[in-house]
């Protein structure tokens, strides 16, 4: 296997627990591929690919390490992508992470 579809592989590596909603993810345009935006679930990725994903503990950045031909273990999930740490927010190598300003309760304005 040389390539795999986009929706197939994020739901081989257990970044959503259904391939819907997989396919709904990569529709949404916020998934890039060696970042090159696509809105296309059938989109094909190969191993060595820089995937930037929109999740919902912020933006994250992970290369394709494997294809997977079916949805296993998490661990075997896991294996199939490294986390990249040049992920949007995260500090470069030597570089010290920005202070954050505490947010004020209540509504704003």
């Amino acid at each position: 296997m040389q390539t795999q579809r986009l929706d197939k592989w994020l739901w081989c590596a257990r970044f959503a627990s259904t391939r819907a909603a997989c396919a709904g993810m990569a529709e949404s345009g916020l998934v890039r591929i060696n970042r090159q935006p696509t809105s296309k679930p059938h989109a094909k990725i190969r191993v060595g690919d820089v995937l930037t994903l929109p999740l919902y503990a912020g933006v994250h950045v992970v290369q394709v390490l494997g294809l997977s031909e079916r949805r296993g273990p998490a661990a075997e999930g896991r294996a199939l992508y490294c986390s990249r740490p040049d992920a949007a927010g995260a500090p470069a190598a030597g570089e010290q992470p920005s202070p954050t300003v505490p947010k004020e309760p209540g509504r704003p304005g």
